[in-house]
């Protein structure tokens, strides 16, 4: 875990093992799989992008991927990037594929980005909510081939150029084909059998720009520090990003952010995310900057709404 607060800086600590077969004690400063946390620092690289004039929210994917989407019931020419990065594209998720009914059987594969949208346009419309969202991955493997057509570099290097080497983010990395996390590690506990598992070694090609980065609770609190600061994007950019609907959550979604309000006058952002490998994250960081709270978590045998009520409590508390 990893605390912000004005009054007492940054506090890194944590509760219970990081490794369960050498009892090594959890201290705060371990690498962690951050899953769909990526997809915040995917936007940003895209609204970059935008304020550089190389991208337009509501140009079409067909306009910079030609053809790549034309089936039946999806077309690429009523798609909009503001709609990759918003979830209202309505293409489906990607995961959803009868390739990924058993993810366990891909661990070791190598995955492009490009063959998990091929994936996903085999598959029937979503279900949507009224304000047109449907979570999926898919909307971020794309946006992130999207940056590779426009600047000719993938996303994983975008991201490490424009914010990781730019912030000084010395923990935080791509892994690409890299099955390990970085020392020391959070190791990842999948519940088999009635049994915790470890899973941690993976490897997460096929998240790519919507799941992919490894960091720490104190570089991703930086990353949302300098973003919500406006260090990463100019003010109409950010502006964009913080334009929401209601998710199917009945929460805030902008474009790439989930937005919180944890008490009444109270704004926070975050992304929640999570991994194959039983790696978990959650944040909230106030609109200000002022404070955050950031949790990884090496096991998906917790109480989700737990976990949500207490980083909201955090973030009202912090002085």
């Amino acid at each position: 875990m990893t605390v912000k607060s004005p009054r007492c800086g940054v506090w890194n600590g944590g509760v219970g093992l990081a490794d369960r077969r050498t009892g090594r004690k959890v201290t705060g400063d371990e690498h962690s799989r951050i899953g769909s946390d990526t997809k915040t620092w995917t936007a940003t690289v895209v609204l970059q992008l935008v304020g550089e004039g190389r991208i337009s929210l509501d140009e079409t994917v067909d306009h910079y991927l030609p053809g790549l989407i034309r089936t039946r019931l999806y077309d690429g020419r009523k798609i909009t990037v503001r709609q990759l990065l918003q979830h209202t594209s309505g293409l489906p998720d990607y995961l959803d594929a009868p390739f990924w009914d058993d993810e366990e059987a891909h661990r070791w594969d190598h995955i492009e980005p490009l063959q998990t949208v091929q994936q996903a346009l085999t598959l029937p419309r979503p279900d949507r909510t009224a304000s047109g969202f449907a979570y999926a991955n898919t909307n971020y493997n794309l946006a992130g081939l999207i940056v590779t057509k426009v600047t000719g570099r993938g996303i994983g290097t975008e991201i490490t150029q424009r914010i990781i080497e730019r912030l000084g983010l010395r923990e935080t990395s791509w892994p690409g084909d890299q099955t390990t996390i970085p020392k020391p590690d959070l190791r990842g506990y999948v519940k088999k059998r009635g049994t915790l598992v470890d899973m941690t070694e993976w490897n997460t090609s096929e998240a790519d720009a919507s799941g992919e980065l490894i960091s720490t609770g104190a570089d991703a609190t930086a990353f949302w520090t300098a973003l919500l600061t406006g260090k990463l994007l100019a003010p109409a950019q950010l502006a964009d990003m913080k334009q929401t609907i209601l998710d199917d959550y009945g929460k805030d979604y902008g474009l790439g952010v989930e937005g919180y309000r944890p008490a009444p006058g109270l704004v926070a952002w975050g992304h929640s995310g999570s991994m194959a490998s039983g790696h978990k994250f959650r944040n909230a960081v106030t609109d200000d900057g002022q404070r955050a709270v950031t949790l990884l978590i090496g096991t998906d045998t917790f109480d989700s709404d737990d976990v949500d009520s207490i980083i909201g409590d955090l973030i009202r508390d912090l002085r």
